[in-house]
């Protein structure tokens, strides 16, 4: 059976590109109006409104860095003036990620990591809920990383960042299950997209060697546990995490 999320609105931060394009053009493509925020590359956004125009959908562009409160309130006015109030939050939109033992970290680092991944949903999540709450029903989904659930080494600031996002998804799924809402979070794997087209190919064929399943993740992968989470009967599961990673992790 087809999920469908006709007569919702979704907005997917981040969602110009890479795994946020998927997210945002398969919410579309089941049937919610999704607004696409980006922040540093409009050409790109162009083009992914135009693909989910294209296919269909119905969405908006609304520009804005989600780390900032006015940047958060002028996506979400956006979104809501012209495609009506948000009841479908995916919040998914992340920094340069910079490897480097602690030595080499600075805190200026660690805060932007914060900043995206536990002050960027706070913000969010503060935006939507009085529609949410008024509807008695809204999907908050969180996009995490399996990073946290491994323990990556020469990586802290991105890790623990990561997760206090999780601890936030846990908090909120709590607090706000009376009102109808679901607060669950999605943690991908390592999935190549365009920011990793330079990576080197032993680092990913070592990775890739570690994946039970053998082959790479996709991002429609990640999209379809977005869907899922988003959807009607996904309705009595909150404060869950769903790792898209081969078996790289076991909840």
């Amino acid at each position: 059976m087809a999920l469908s999320l006709a007569g919702h609105v979704a907005l997917v931060t981040g969602g110009s590109r890479g795994l946020g394009k998927l997210m945002a053009l398969t919410l579309a493509r089941s049937g919610a109006k999704v607004g696409v925020n980006y922040f540093n590359n409009a050409a790109k956004a162009e083009a992914t409104l135009a693909e989910l125009h294209a296919a269909g959908g119905a969405g908006v562009l609304a520009h804005g860095d989600v780390s900032t409160e006015a940047g958060v309130k002028s996506v979400c006015e956006k979104v809501a003036a012209e495609l009506g109030p948000i009841d479908i939050l995916v919040v998914n939109a992340t920094p340069n990620q910079p490897m480097l033992p602690i030595e080499e970290y600075t805190w200026q680092h660690y805060q932007t990591m914060i900043d995206f991944f536990i002050k960027s949903p706070y913000l969010l999540t503060r935006a939507v809920l009085p529609h949410m709450k008024q509807k008695q029903w809204g999907r908050v989904i969180n996009i995490g990383s399996e990073v946290f659930a491994r323990g990556v080494g020469n990586f802290s600031a991105y890790v623990s960042a990561k997760g206090g996002q999780a601890g936030f998804t846990r908090s909120m799924a709590t607090e706000l299950a009376p009102f109808g809402i679901t607060v669950n979070l999605v943690a991908p794997g390592w999935i190549p997209v365009e920011r990793h087209e330079t990576d080197p190919k032993e680092m990913k064929d070592a990775y890739l060697s570690l994946i039970p399943m053998r082959h790479w993740g996709t991002p429609q992968d990640v999209a379809d546990a977005v869907l899922y989470f988003a959807s009607e009967e996904a309705g009595f599961v909150t404060g869950q995490t769903i790792s898209v990673n081969g078996g790289m992790t076991l909840n």
